[in-house]
């Protein structure tokens, strides 16, 4: 009777099993042994060592440029919205009259196509006529060049991707809220303690768990962004190298330029970027949580 339900458990499983297989194992194996080959998707793959990770980062000044910015489009992306997730999540959080239609305004965005957001965006960031512009105008601001000038065009495209990525933050936040005991909250209050002082004192802390995966997604989605930048301000990374970042370097090495090789190594870099980065960030909340 074991064994035949183990063999019934392999039977359940193997299509799971073959579809990670394919669609994910080969894939990633795949793109390892094409980072050291040279290939334009024509000829056979010739192999070429190292030369592909050399070559970025020793001969590709295009491979700093788009770091350097990836790094401060996820500086201007995360802080924004652990802080806007979290207020939001906590406002949703408290036992109003009509919050069930707040709560649906706010995870509207979350339901939206992130290139169909960028269009809309390009239209309200537009330098003439611009809802944005037009707004700043009424308080007697000049018009922003927000997406002709190198600096704004990033500021632009985190405020979108900020846009973006709240609801999803807020989701898991207020998943983690609605778990924290409500004796607590009694207890402090009839200790005297206000409502930001439950907030930090209570809330924040019992939901560091929630906050951790919130940075740990949020840094990933930066570091791979692609479609919201492509769709708001082209698929070259300008005006000038303002919006090249490593999603834009791996689409155009891979899809223009024909160099699956090189790509590969670039992606592969991308995913040591973020598994390093992910790895400091669960040990410091462990180390967080270990001290509270």
């Amino acid at each position: 009777m074991a064994r035949r339900r183990a063999r019934a458990g392999v039977r359940f499983i193997a299509p799971n099993l073959a579809a990670v297989a394919v669609f994910l194992l080969f894939p990633l194996g795949f793109s390892l042994y094409l980072s050291f080959h040279s290939w334009d998707l024509f000829s056979p793959p010739l192999f070429v060592g190292v030369d592909n990770y050399r070559r970025l980062f020793s001969e590709d000044p295009l491979f700093f440029i788009a770091l350097r910015n990836t790094a401060v489009f996820t500086l201007l992306t995360l802080v924004p919205t652990v802080v806007v997730s979290l207020a939001v999540a906590g406002l949703l959080n408290r036992k109003l009259r009509g919050m069930g239609i707040f709560r649906t305004i706010a995870f509207l965005p979350l339901v939206a196509s992130t290139v169909a957001m960028a269009v809309v965006f390009r239209f309200v960031f537009a330098s003439d006529d611009g809802l944005a512009n037009l707004f700043l105008g009424w308080f007697g601001i000049s018009p922003v060049p927000w997406l002709t000038d190198p600096d704004w065009a990033l500021v632009s495209l985190g405020l979108v991707t900020v846009w973006k990525s709240v609801p999803f933050a807020t989701v898991i936040l207020l998943a983690a809220m609605q778990g924290v005991p409500e004796n607590l909250y009694e207890a402090a209050e009839i200790d005297g303690a206000g409502p930001l002082r439950r907030f930090w004192s209570i809330t924040v802390p019992l939901i560091r768990g929630a906050l951790s995966f919130v940075f740990v997604i949020t840094i990933i989605n930066s570091v791979q962004a692609f479609d919201q930048a492509y769709a708001l301000t082209g698929g070259n990374g300008g005006p000038e190298t303002g919006t090249y970042v490593l999603g834009i370097m791996l689409f155009q090495n891979a899809f223009r330029f024909y160099e699956i090789g090189y790509a590969s190594a670039l992606a592969w870099v991308i995913f040591a970027i973020l598994l390093a980065l992910t790895l400091i960030q669960l040990r410091l909340s462990r180390r967080a949580e270990a001290e509270l």
